[in-house]
């Protein structure tokens, strides 16, 4: 038993004295969090949070889960807290995620509650609660492609002239962005954080929540890190969202083929970023298995870089890059 399972244990045991407790893994992130599930009196679980504050500030966490139940969504409710550890017990959202849920007969069901879930959390919205997610951030995010996925990951130097096109790319993905009406932004809204639950869905994973682009949460639901649809489902749940947010009075463009733009040079950025976070989370942090996912979102890339005129500068440099490497040449 590691130092720090310990210390979580003879907490747990203060927080709850004279209980029964049996305490077993439940989950780990890409970050340096890590979640067990408390057996309380054998019956009752609960959710321990072990977040080292040298790495990890929970007080975001705690901060957005009262947001998220404030807005009447269900997210954890943070039962006790010590910071200065770095550890939270938490009420416990089940086993079954999305992700391990989802089958072709219930996709409208679970996505359905998860875009109602995602208008309610949007409509919420207060000025001056979350930070803003401005270009700086942005732009810090897109930087991650060249840094990890292109430099570590492919083991290419950009020339003085792809690097240009790669600058002048990201003005225009950020100018687009930057363009959207802004909203509160979960910012990693997809099946493995939403678990099939009463109310549905439980929400995951929000410690990073913004202020900003309104079609960035849409984006991560339909375009996933770990399961792809096809074009045909991923156009006809966004149109379900759109309708959905257009009621709500969300800021939503008017013209669909408008905000359908909006969702896909938003999601290009998303998915440049992951690119390069997959890489790092491999090369720095020695967490395996990511880097099997890059050839989804190189497809996703791809598809935008297809689609858009003013991207095609993106296909061709993806074409450049991946020939320095033989063996790295994705499809989708």
């Amino acid at each position: 038993m590691d130092d720090r399972l310990s210390a979580l244990e003879a907490w747990l045991r203060a927080t709850l004295p004279g209980a029964s407790l049996r305490i077993e893994p439940a989950s780990a992130d890409a970050s340096f969090r890590r979640y067990f599930r408390v057996f309380v009196e054998g019956e009752r679980t609960l959710i321990a949070m072990d977040a080292p504050p040298g790495r990890e500030d929970s007080a975001p966490f705690v901060r957005i889960a009262r947001l998220f139940r404030d807005a009447g969504l269900n997210a954890p409710e943070v039962l006790a807290q010590d910071l200065s550890q770095g550890f939270l017990l938490l009420t416990d959202l089940g086993t079954q995620s999305y992700l391990g849920a989802l089958r072709a007969d219930n996709f409208d069901s679970l996505f359905g509650d998860a875009t109602t879930a995602l208008v309610r959390w949007q409509s919420a919205t207060q000025p001056d609660v979350l930070p803003e997610y401005d270009e700086a951030l942005l732009r810090r995010e897109l930087e991650l492609f060249p840094d990890w996925y292109v430099q570590r990951h492919l083991g290419v130097e950009l020339t003085q002239k792809q690097r240009a096109t790669l600058d002048a790319l990201f003005a225009r993905i950020l100018a687009s962005n930057l363009a959207e009406p802004r909203v509160y932004v979960h910012r990693d809204y997809m099946p493995r954080n939403l678990m099939v639950a009463s109310p549905n869905p439980g929400i995951l994973d929000f410690q990073d929540a913004v202020h900003g682009p309104i079609s960035y949460d849409v984006a991560s639901l339909f375009r996933d890190a770990f399961v792809s649809w096809d074009e045909e489902r991923v156009l006809d749940g966004t149109i379900r969202y759109w309708e959905k947010a257009r009621r709500a009075g969300l800021p939503v463009r008017d013209d669909f083929g408008e905000f359908w733009r909006d969702v896909e040079w938003m999601g290009l950025q998303r998915h440049l970023k992951v690119l390069g976070i997959f890489a790092r989370l491999h090369y720095r942090d020695g967490k395996k298995g990511y880097l099997e996912d890059t050839p989804r979102f190189v497809g996703y890339v791809r598809h935008a870089a297809g689609r858009y005129r003013e991207l095609e500068p993106l296909g061709r440099l993806l074409d450049e890059l991946e020939d320095r490497k033989p063996g790295v040449r994705y499809t989708f």
